[in-house]
C-alpha cells in the first residue's frame, strides 16, 4: 500500500491511515496522502499501458491495502468522444466529452462508491448510509449489495422515480424525505453519531474522492499526458472536481505530466448556484442556497461540505463558476442528441450550456481544447414523448 496518512483539507492536521474516519476534528474533509516518490518507481506510462483497462490500474494512487479484495462491478475506462457538430454550431474546433454513463449503475458515482465501499468493508463496516439526489444512492446500494452490507438511503421527495426504484432494487432501505439533500444528510449524520451506520455522504469519508479522481488520471492518459485547456464539470458536492485537481498534482509528482493545468469551470444551475455565488463574491466558503430547484437533480446541492476546496481549485486554475438557466439545460440536451447522437443527462446538458455561456463571455476560446463531463446515462431520466401516433390501416408512407 502506498498510503502514508490522511490529512485535514483545512488545517493540514495528520491522521493515521489504518483507522476508520469520517471528517477531521475541524469538521472538514480528510485527504489521502501517498508515498509518491515510491509510486513513481512502478506507476509509469508503459506499466499503465500493460494493465487491464479499468479504474483499478491506478492502484499506486488508490487506498486499498495490498492483497485486499476490492468490491468491483467492472468499472471500465470511460471513453472520450468528440462533439464535432455541437462544437461547429458554436464556431469552436475542439470539444470532447468524457462519458461517465458507461460505468456500473449508469453514472460516475460508481467510481467513488466502489472505493468507499471497498475501504468500508476493509475496516469491517456492516451498515452504510447516505443522502442522495439519485445516482449516488443507487451506486451505494449496488456496491453495498456486492459487499454484503446493509444499505440505508435517504432522498429528497423530488428525487427522480427511476433512481429511487433502482436503489431499492439493489436491496437498500430507501426513505423519501420532505427536504433537500443537505437536510437528508443531517439525518444520516445523526444516525452515524448514534452508531447505527457508517456515513458515506459526499466528502464525509476520505475514499469516495479517491475513486472520483480517477476521472482525471484517465483523461490524462487518454490525451497522451497533455491535459486539456479547460474542463467543465457539473458541480453539486464537487467531489470529482476536487479529486481531479488533487490527482493532477499526484501525476506531476510521479513525472507523468508537467505543471500545466486546465482551467476548471464549476457549472451549476441558476436555481441552485451557491458555489458560483461565492466565487463571484470572492468568498472562501459558500453560504446555503435557499429554495434550491433544478431539473438537473445531481447538482441540486444547497450546501457542500467541500465548498472551499471547489473554490480553491477553480481559483488556482484561473477558471470560474458558471450558472445556467433551465431552458439552456434542456436545449443543450436536445441539441447534442440531435447533432452528435449522444443523449446527455441533465447535468451533462448543464455543462454544455455552461461551455456555451463561457464562450459568449470570452472565458474560453473557440480554438481551445475543451473537455466536458457527462456524469450519467441520459436514458435514466424522463424524456419528452415526441412520437406521432398513426393508425396502420390508414397510414400513407408518402406522408411519413
Amino acid at each position: 500500500m502506498f498510503v502514508t496518512h490522511l490529512e485535514c483539507s483545512l488545517t493540514g492536521e495528520k491522521y493515521p491511515a489504518g483507522e476508520l474516519h469520517n471528517l477531521s476534528r475541524a469538521g472538514r474533509p480528510l485527504l489521502v496522502r501517498y508515498a509518491l516518490e515510491r509510486a513513481r518507481e512502478t506507476l509509469t506510462a508503459d506499466a499503465l499501458a500493460s494493465r487491464p483497462a479499468d479504474m483499478w490500474k491506478w492502484r499506486e494512487l488508490l487506498p486499498m491495502p495490498d492483497g485486499e479484495a476490492i468490491v468491483s462491478l467492472g468499472e471500465p475506462v470511460t471513453p472520450l468522444l468528440g462533439l464535432p457538430r455541437t462544437a461547429a454550431r458554436a464556431g469552436a474546433t475542439s470539444l470532447l466529452v468524457k462519458d461517465e454513463g458507461r460505468l456500473p449503475t449508469g453514472s460516475f458515482k460508481a467510481r467513488g462508491l466502489a472505493v468507499a465501499v471497498s475501504m468500508a468493508k476493509h475496516f469491517g463496516v456492516e451498515r452504510i448510509a447516505m443522502p442522495t439526489n439519485g445516482n449516488a444512492g443507487a451506486a451505494l446500494a449496488a456496491y453495498g449489495a456486492a459487499a454484503g452490507m446493509e444499505t440505508i438511503v435517504i432522498c429528497p421527495a423530488e428525487t427522480p422515480e427511476i433512481n429511487v426504484r433502482e436503489t431499492a432494487a439493489y436491496g437498500a432501505r430507501v426513505y423519501r424525505a420532505n427536504g433537500q439533500i443537505d437536510e437528508c444528510g443531517a439525518l444520516v449524520g445523526k444516525g452515524a453519531a448514534a452508531g447505527r451506520w457508517f456515513d458515506c455522504s459526499t466528502l464525509k469519508e476520505p475514499y469516495r474522492l479517491e475513486g472520483k479522481k480517477v476521472m482525471g488520471l484517465e483523461l490524462a492518459e487518454q490525451l497522451n499526458w497533455r491535459l486539456p485547456d479547460a474542463i467543465f464539470y457539473p458541480t453539486g458536492g464537487g467531489t470529482g472536481l476536487i479529486g481531479m485537481w488533487k490527482g493532477f498534482d499526484e501525476l506531476e509528482a510521479i513525472g507523468l505530466i508537467g505543471p500545466e493545468r486546465p482551467r476548471m469551470y464549476a457549472v451549476q444551475a441558476a436555481g441552485c448556484a451557491p458555489i458560483v455565488r461565492a466565487y463571484e463574491a470572492g468568498e472562501e466558503f459558500a453560504t446555503r442556497w435557499e429554495g434550491a430547484a433544478t431539473i438537473a437533480t445531481g447538482i441540486r446541492v444547497p450546501k457542500a461540505v467541500g465548498d472551499f476546496l471547489i473554490l480553491r481549485a477553480v481559483r488556482e486554475s484561473k477558471g470560474a463558476g458558471v450558472a445556467v438557466e433551465e431552458d439552456a439545460i434542456v436545449e443543450a440536451v436536445e441539441d447534442v442528441a440531435r447533432d452528435d447522437g449522444m443523449l446527455l443527462c441533465p447535468e451533462g446538458g448543464a455543462v454544455v450550456a455552461g461551455w456555451r455561456s463561457a464562450l459568449e463571455r470570452g472565458l474560453v476560446g473557440k480554438d481551445e481544447r475543451v473537455l466536458l463531463f457527462n456524469c450519467a446515462n441520459g436514458n435514466k431520466y424522463p424524456l419528452p414523448d415526441l412520437a406521432v401516433r398513426i393508425a396502420l390501416a390508414d397510414a400513407d408512407v408518402a406522408e411519413l
